[in-house]
């Protein structure tokens, strides 16, 4: 609202609707291709097929990369200025990764020991059982055998309550600061 009462148009609601539709289609597009970027190069790259310090290195980096993607995303949202279309695209992005990281942990667990699940794991059926634990369906088709695949799973499961209640809320909240300083008055020979 400003100092008189009005409405204060900001951003989304200054785009007429062919801009808006040009916008979300265009975030839309971009979203989809980042992700099928991320699926082709889970299923073209090598994976090592050891457990070792290395692959755990890896991993380890991995979630500390995609933990400086979010937070660069967060700061994105904050000062884009269309917060709750960028919010949703860095979420679509975000999420995708995040589950493609524990596939391709249990892709290399289930090929480093057979015994770590009750089968085989392709790297769909590694897709899947991130997926399924991620959705806390858990189908109960794929399990995880030995107390290494179980405290991984374990881990993934602590990890998806935090991501869900922690990165949508930074996110979420990215929006509502960005709003509220589009929404603030401009100084006097300001933009």
């Amino acid at each position: 609202m400003g100092t008189t009462g009005e409405a204060v148009a900001t951003g989304y609601d200054t785009l007429t609707s062919r801009e808006r539709r040009r916008l979300v289609v265009a975030a839309t597009l971009r979203t989809l291709a980042t992700v099928a970027v991320v699926v082709t190069l889970y299923y073209v790259l090598p994976f090592g097929h050891d457990v070792d310090t290395v692959m755990v290195a890896e991993i380890t980096l991995g979630c500390a990369v995609l933990a400086v993607v979010v937070v660069w995303q967060v700061r994105t949202v904050s000062g884009s200025p269309f917060p709750g279309i960028r919010a949703v695209e860095a979420l679509a992005f975000t999420v995708p990764v995040y589950v493609l990281l524990f596939a391709t942990t249990y892709f290399v667990m289930a090929h480093a020991a057979a015994s770590s699940f009750t089968e085989s794991l392709t790297r769909t059926d590694a897709l899947y059982f991130s997926v399924t634990v991620f959705a806390t369906v858990g189908f109960g088709d794929i399990a995880a055998k030995s107390e290494t695949a179980r405290l991984v799973v374990t881990v993934q499961m602590l990890l998806d309550l935090l991501f869900l209640g922690l990165v949508v809320r930074l996110f979420l909240n990215a929006v509502k600061r960005s709003h509220q300083r589009q929404a603030a008055p401009q100084p006097a020979g300001g933009p």
